[in-house]
């Protein structure tokens, strides 16, 4: 007792931190449930939300096994209808195919040829120079990834391909500092500038279908591509390799190992070559949506299909079983959390009251960016794909009682839901996160750099685009 340290103050020096996201998240679902001067139904499911984005933030434990609590929660609260309803979404099944093709598309040897064409292309006096090297890696490395926005659906897949590739890259330099730009980098050019293609971002596919549901308006895949495709797909990914190299350019010159690369002797495998052509099946079949009417969901199932098909596919059935479908339970929390706050009210509730600040007779550059202020608002509360399912409906008819265009309002509410600050926000971040290459800091300055970006210099130029055209 003569001041040894005993074991009760040794235990807080071990403990994780990110554990104290636990307490925190049931002391705040508990003063919700006692104080929340709102109805008993709405009250539950707030709690749960914020127990669950507690321990998104905090990750103490992994996002997959939050989201299985979630539904559990959310089925002994109300019912199992309600906390299984995220595995009813065509977002989630396009997701799930998504990590086929991923899973396809690497042992194809697709991923791999990537990864070879980028490292061909440099010059050489690179090899000797790691700030020369980390120039034309990001921006050939970019450009790739923003030619995945075209062929592959969801930027969750997208990521998941691209993701190893840039890791085994980011081999070559012996400092930390460009291994992280050329992670996060592209990730973040085929995750933002997926805004610019309709099948880039699920948030583009749940805010159409909702806008033709609720309101016949069809936007198809080619009109929605030339007008977000020049600012927020093509300068997205312009701004974002501009932030990459800012502040993750090498410091030493002397900081490259070129003995760490790919083979660069090799050659795209036959395998590799018949993904390609797959790849741009579904591209075609997602670019004639106006003229068959079918959901993105449909050109990831052929793909799908080709990919694994017998004698003329890429991979065999065992292949499957090499995949994780861990996200699909996180994706599943969070649109019960969605459909839960929509059911009791609070959705309505929160955007009517955000709303409700709207300058009557307000023009439509205005009326955008309070659009987007509200959209970025939610994503607060819940996941940025749960925000497209539940403030839709509001925004059609809001724009429609305020006589306003509904096409750019569409748009201009994806532009919102691709602009995130922190993991929880985005099930894209959580899956970043999860290829454990960076940590939870080095990824929350990364987004919030480049939300900003948008935010401030690509979003006036967009309104500005729709603001004269409408």
């Amino acid at each position: 007792m003569s001041g040894e340290p005993t074991d009760a103050t040794a235990l807080p020096r071990d403990l994780d931190p990110a554990w104290v996201s636990l307490p925190v998240g049931v002391a705040a679902a508990a003063g919700i449930l006692a104080y929340a001067p709102v109805a008993a139904e709405m009250a539950a499911m707030l709690a749960i939300t914020a127990f669950c984005i507690s321990l998104w933030i905090g990750s103490p434990v992994s996002p997959w096994f939050t989201g299985l609590l979630g539904i559990g929660l959310i089925g002994v609260a109300f019912s199992s209808d309600l906390a299984l309803t995220g595995f009813q979404s065509a977002a989630t099944w396009l997701i799930v195919l998504g990590i086929f093709l991923g899973e396809a598309t690497r042992q194809s040897g697709l991923a791999a040829t990537v990864e070879r064409v980028a490292l061909r292309v440099l010059p050489e006096d690179a090899t000797a120079n790691a700030a020369v090297a980390y120039r034309h890696l990001l921006v050939v490395l970019s450009a790739a990834a923003l030619g995945f926005v075209v062929l592959v659906p969801s930027s969750l897949v997208r990521v998941l391909i691209l993701g190893p590739i840039l890791i085994s890259i980011g081999q070559l330099f012996t400092d930390r500092r460009p291994r992280v730009g050329l992670f996060l980098g592209p990730l973040f050019v085929t995750y933002y500038a997926g805004t610019g293609i309709l099948t880039g971002s699920l948030a583009n596919i749940i805010i159409t279908g909702l806008f033709e549901a609720n309101a016949g308006l069809s936007i198809g895949w080619v009109e929605w591509a030339v007008w977000l495709g020049p600012v927020m797909g093509v300068g997205r990914a312009v701004v974002i390799t501009v932030i990459a190299y800012a502040l993750y350019r090498p410091r030493d010159a002397d900081a490259i190992d070129a003995s760490n690369g790919a083979d660069l002797s090799v050659e795209a495998s036959a395998e590799a070559r018949r993904m390609m052509a797959f790849l741009l099946v579904g591209v075609a079949i997602w670019a004639t949506d106006s003229i068959h009417g079918l959901h993105p969901l449909y050109g990831a199932l052929v793909v799908t299909v080709l990919a694994f098909a017998p004698r003329i596919g890429v991979v065999g059935p065992d292949a499957a079983s090499n995949a994780d479908f861990s996200i699909v339970f996180f994706l599943g929390a969070i649109f019960a959390i969605a459909e839960g706050l929509q059911q009791t009210g609070f959705t309505e509730v929160a955007a009517t009251a955000l709303l409700s600040g709207f300058p009557e007779g307000g023009s439509l550059p205005i009326a955008l960016g309070f659009f987007v202020i509200a959209a970025i608002a939610l994503t607060f509360v819940m996941e940025g794909l749960a925000v497209a399912s539940v403030l839709t409906p509001v925004l059609v008819t809001f724009s429609q009682s305020a006589g306003l265009p509904l096409e750019p309002v569409a748009m201009i509410e994806a532009v919102a839901l691709n602009t995130y600050f922190f993991p929880y926000q985005s099930a894209v971040l959580v899956a970043i996160l999860g290829l454990d290459a960076v940590d939870s800091r080095e990824l929350i300055v990364m987004a919030t750099v480049c939300s900003l970006a948008t935010l401030l210099v690509l979003l006036p130029i967009q309104i500005a685009v729709f603001a004269f055209w409408f």
